[in-house]
């Protein structure tokens, strides 16, 4: 009895986690629905946040480096990310179907990379999973260089650049997940398509990657096909 009860429990917190209604990944108050993993902590467990609260928005302040990730695992979604760097230009992503802490570089956790980074938002990092778009080989480079970890090419590049706002400006990035399929839009324009991912559900991950980033809005709803 107490064996069917614990399957049945174990199967009700994964349904809930997988089927969720519209929602706000961000309450505009407080960190609640996320961790962090940051390496560095591991070593001084004082040093200060990476992530935090200001101002009604979620701050990624660059350093220490590591990831903010939901407690939830999600599949079939739309996520619509308002955001902007607060100061300099620099780096930042957005990771879906995250997993696995640490896998590449002790540092990433095993997942697809939506880059934020300045003047190449939109761009694919496959970080110990794979995605596959058309022209491959004139986006990621030669076959035999093609790769999940390492020195691997890891990099798809989008469709286009010069679809970002002048810094300091709002920009929006919407990802669609639906099955194996990936699709993003930055400021409403098709950035980058792929499918054939090698995983179709897991947690969202933002990163703390050396610059300042703003979050306004990250909102997430089911979807039960790809956007046109």
């Amino acid at each position: 009895m107490k064996k069917s009860i614990l399957i049945l429990t174990l199967f009700i917190l994964i349904s809930t986690s997988l089927t969720f209604a519209q929602k706000s990944l961000f309450d505009g108050k407080s960190l609640a629905g996320w961790h962090s993993d940051v390496p560095a902590k591991d070593k001084d467990p004082n040093i200060k946040p990476s992530f935090i609260i200001r101002d009604g928005m979620l701050v990624s302040l660059g350093d220490p480096r590591g990831h903010l990730i939901t407690d939830a695992v999600y599949q079939n979604y739309r996520l619509e990310v308002e955001y902007r760097f607060a100061g300099k230009p620099g780096n930042c992503g957005v990771l879906v179907h995250a997993s696995t802490p640490r896998a590449l570089y002790g540092m990433f956790p095993k997942s697809l990379e939506v880059q934020m980074q300045h003047q190449d938002a939109g761009d694919f990092w496959c970080i110990e999973e794979d995605i596959t778009v058309p022209d491959m080989e004139a986006r990621r480079g030669p076959k035999d260089t093609w790769g999940v970890n390492g020195n691997k090419a890891r990099r798809i590049k989008n469709l286009t650049d010069g679809t970002e706002k002048p810094l300091g400006e709002w920009n929006t990035m919407v990802i669609e997940c639906y099955k194996n399929s990936v699709k993003v839009w930055v400021n409403g324009v098709l950035v980058n398509e792929g499918t054939n991912c090698t995983v179709d559900k897991g947690q969202i991950a933002l990163q703390a990657e050396g610059s300042e980033v703003e979050f306004k809005k990250l909102m997430l709803k089911p979807i039960k096909k790809l956007s046109k």
